[in-house]
């Protein structure tokens, strides 16, 4: 995601008159837009204004599309996402993810398919300006200072003077950036680029932040960091869009997820669910077809590999029984016991064995 397209259409949509130094602000030091964008078909017609929370979908999208030339990024986006929900949004790179998000904040028209947003079209203006994002690829404006940054940003968004500096320092405290809020950006490490970068993407008080791997590059304080602001943000009310590698983050940090693999949505499940399946592993000795046959009756998911046994069950109670069968009938156990099935194993699974890394 380039990050100049992105603020480029949000300040060419505004209906804000910016100053010629906020205007300048957002050009490179030589005064030239970069990657500037086709906004031709955004019309004062097109806007309707919204009130900040009208229903409790944040997001819906039916049979979205996208297509570029003979190249299909996206075959089949359909999710119906809650406000006051963390969503994560996974799958392996080249999957249609980045795009996904491009189509939802507005930045690239899909080929077919229906989406709202906020409960308006996508592209919609009023609606977008109560949206957050922090890109996974930020190019943020490195000569200016961490408040300075803020600060533009804010003024962007139209917030006044007294709201604009009360909201800077506190956004400032919260992603641990206070004393390091006057220095220059491109002095700055990735991880406080990363959270400076968080703290612009709240600063409207969003209804709806999209977080493209927001942990990377961060250390563990920082990533518990991020996790406090998403629960903070799913207590007030907010939806989060979440996309990340970090798989354990969002088992953590996640309500529901959304597999995605080969642009198309091939399975949806709550971290609740994934959390009542366990996954019990045996050795014994003797194996044989008809045995894994009949441990179906236990569990599902039966398969062995490199000589261990695997089914999944929705109890561990499960297991002394799995044990007096498998001694009724003779076999000997030489191991058997049981864990949480990860999200990890999980998104392995869904993926196949035919996916390949990004």
């Amino acid at each position: 995601m380039n990050y100049w397209t992105g603020q480029i259409l949000w300040l060419k949509n505004s209906r804000r008159n910016f100053t010629p130094c906020e205007k300048q602000s957002l050009l490179n030091k030589n005064g030239c837009v970069k990657n500037k964008p086709n906004t031709s078909r955004m019309s004062e017609s097109s806007v309707v204004r919204l009130p900040s929370s009208v229903g409790r979908v944040a997001i819906e999208t039916n049979s979205l599309r996208k297509e570029f030339g003979a190249h299909v990024a996206v075959a089949d986006l359909t999710l119906n996402v809650q406000r006051g929900e963390v969503f994560g949004f996974l799958g392996p790179n080249g999957a249609g993810k980045t795009t996904s998000v491009k189509m939802l904040l507005g930045l690239v028209t899909p080929t077919s398919g229906q989406a709202r947003v906020l409960d308006a079209p996508i592209g919609n203006v009023p609606a977008r300006a109560k949206i957050g994002f922090l890109p996974e690829h930020f190019r943020f404006q490195d000569w200016l200072s961490g408040r300075e940054f803020l600060d533009l940003h804010a003024r962007l968004y139209g917030i006044s003077n007294v709201k604009r500096q009360t909201s800077i320092e506190k956004l400032l405290a919260r992603v641990d950036l206070q004393d390091a809020a006057n220095r220059k950006l491109k002095e700055y490490s990735k991880g406080m680029l990363q959270r400076v970068g968080l703290a612009a993407a709240l600063l409207n008080e969003p209804d709806l932040v999209f977080l493209d791997e927001p942990t990377s590059g961060l250390d563990p304080l920082g990533r518990l960091l991020v996790r406090d602001v998403i629960q903070d943000l799913r207590a007030q009310g907010t939806c989060v869009f979440l996309n990340s590698h970090l798989l354990s983050e969002v088992e953590i940090t996640c309500d529901r997820v959304a597999f995605v693999k080969n642009g198309c949505v091939i399975r949806e499940t709550s971290i609740r669910e994934t959390s009542n399946v366990v996954q019990v592993e045996l050795v014994v000795k003797n194996s044989s077809p008809r045995l894994m046959r009949e441990l179906s009756r236990f569990g599902k998911n039966v398969q062995q590999a490199n000589g261990t046994i695997h089914l999944e069950t929705e109890s561990e109670a499960r297991i002394p029984e799995i044990n007096r069968w498998l001694v009724a009938q003779g076999i000997d156990v030489y191991k058997i016991g049981a864990a949480k099935l990860s999200l990890e194993k999980m998104f392995l699974d869904v993926m196949g064995k035919d996916a390949r890394a990004g």
